[in-house]
Parts: structure tokens; C-alpha cells; sequence
């Protein structure tokens, strides 16, 4: 299995408009084939010293191998997302797993 775990900080000032355009150009991504199971996500209201709520968005992404991974990379549906909403968010962090 791999896990795909992407976090998205919007600009300062975002509007209602630009937070539905995000959370509507991350679940385009739901139609790559190659996705298992994904999940779209806000912080939750916990309030821990280790949790990090600072972001806006959350996308997890899980594929059977690296390799439906890499294929989700350059599919166009992705490439779409990417083109017509990076310039919604001012920093995006990655975490990628492997089973073990």
C-alpha cells in the first residue's frame, strides 16, 4: 500500500468562493482510477500540543503500489487540479508512506 497525504494552506484573506473552488478541485481527484480510497478534509476541532491545525485542507490519497502512484502524478485529471488551483494556496506539504 501506498499512502499519498497531501496538506494545503490557503492565502491570507481566501474567500468562501476560493475554499469551495479548493475542496471541489481536490475531489476531481476521485475519478483517478488508480486511487483505492481517498478522503477530503478540514482540521478537526481537537486541541493537543502535537496537532498541527494550521492548514485548511487535507487530501489522502491511497494506492495498492508506488507505481498507481506515480500514474496518478501525471494523469490529467491531476494535472487539471493542479493547473487551475495552485493559485488558491500558498504552501502545499507532502507526506508519502509504504507499508511495512
Amino acid at each position: 500500500m501506498f499512502v499519498h497525504h497531501v496538506y494545503f494552506w490557503m492565502h491570507p484573506g481566501a474567500t468562501t468562493s476560493d475554499k469551495q473552488q479548493l475542496a471541489a478541485g481536490i475531489r476531481s481527484l476521485q475519478a483517478i482510477e488508480t486511487i483505492k480510497m481517498s478522503h477530503v478534509g478540514t482540521p478537526a476541532d481537537t486541541n493537543r500540543d502535537v496537532i498541527d491545525r494550521s492548514y485548511d485542507f487535507s487530501w489522502l490519497a491511497i494506492f495498492d503500489t508506488p507505481e498507481d502512484q506515480d500514474i496518478y502524478q501525471v494523469h490529467p485529471v491531476h494535472l487539471k487540479f493542479v493547473d487551475d488551483c495552485k493559485h488558491l494556496w500558498q504552501k502545499v506539504v507532502v507526506y508519502d508512506s509504504l507499508d511495512r
